[in-house]
């Protein structure tokens, strides 16, 4: 696939996105459907309140068109590519009762944490099943061990894997344009090594899912004129685990995605330290709260994160291109 014809699904992508928004954005805020900010969040964030949300619905729906759509041009409309559909659509659909469900309440409450844990590894174990039927090899890599070709390996991890870092870019996604930048710098570089496998669904789905977020990006910077939503979150960290299973670089997640691995850390070592000791190590987690409380600007926050995410890419595929 030669480099001009990438850019049509990144422009298609991009087209869809952008000139829906302006439409979707209207629409809630003529149904005066807004997000609510957390109570014990950052002060100065109460000013985002009522802001349109569910922004990751218009990307979503974009991708997927423009992947489908030219998976049957480039005639590699496969098993695999549907089961990239599949994962995005579940957990955005996860992602789309959360927040209807906190949009209907007019408080920032949807589902309870163990209902949308539950919803998370229905949805893994059901990629797993259909991973099975499609007769694809269950390769997983294992620190010491190498290689293992087990279901049982295959299917704990891919659970364990997509589960998480559904909730990584989920705990991520705070502040204006963090995610909608962090996230497509972890899909396009994993659009390189999709492009340097000659794996083609995956190019395309990567390609599709950037084009997107560039469109969702101009109406995400701060000052955000809508949010992205669970609905958008949720599916973009199940779609990076399922590149990266598909890949069978599943490892490389952890440093392709780091800012994900990072805001998630913050967040156990926050709650493991008060439960244990009773104090709190950040002023507030995620950790781009505590960058913001400590003083920082949030384009200062969101400008570093992206910076470290890009500079973890880069050194990820200098390791894997070597």
């Amino acid at each position: 696939m030669q480099w001009t014809e990438m850019l049509l699904p990144l422009a298609i992508s991009f087209a869809i996105t952008i000139s829906m928004m302006p439409i979707f954005i209207g629409y809630f805020k003529m149904k005066q459907f807004g997000q609510i900010t957390r109570e014990e969040g950052p002060k100065w964030h109460e000013v985002k309140s009522g802001t349109p949300t569910m922004g990751g619905v218009v990307f979503i729906i974009g991708a997927i068109l423009t992947a489908v759509g030219t998976a049957i041009w480039k005639d590699v409309l496969t098993v695999k590519m549907a089961m990239f559909i599949f994962v995005l659509l579940f957990f955005a659909a996860i992602g789309f009762w959360d927040d209807f469900l906190k949009i209907f309440k007019k408080q920032n409450e949807g589902l309870t944490s163990k209902q949308k844990f539950l919803a998370q590894l229905l949805g893994s174990f059901a990629f797993v099943v259909l991973f099975y039927f499609s007769g694809l090899d269950p390769l997983i890599t294992l620190p010491f061990i190498g290689q293992v070709h087990s279901w049982v390996v295959f299917a704990v991890f891919t659970i364990i894997w997509i589960t998480g870092f559904s909730n990584a870019v989920n705990l991520t996604d705070g502040l204006d344009g963090l995610v909608a930048g962090t996230a497509g710098i972890a899909y396009s570089a994993y659009g390189i090594l999709a492009y340097r496998q000659n794996e083609m669904e995956v190019l395309l789905f990567c390609i599709a899912i950037v084009g997107g977020l560039i469109g969702f990006f101009f109406f995400n910077k701060k000052p955000a004129k809508i949010f992205m939503g669970d609905v958008g979150s949720l599916a973009l960290g199940a779609g990076l685990a399922v590149i990266s299973l598909a890949l069978h670089l599943e490892w490389s997640l952890l440093l392709i995605g780091l800012v994900f691995v990072i805001e998630t850390a913050s967040v156990m070592l926050q709650v493991g330290s008060f439960k244990l000791r009773g104090k709190r190590i950040f002023k507030m987690s995620p950790i781009h709260h505590h960058f913001e409380m400590s003083g920082w600007s949030e384009w200062r926050v969101v400008i570093t994160f992206w910076t470290v995410g890009l500079i973890a890419a880069i050194a990820a595929l200098v390791l894997l291109f070597n």
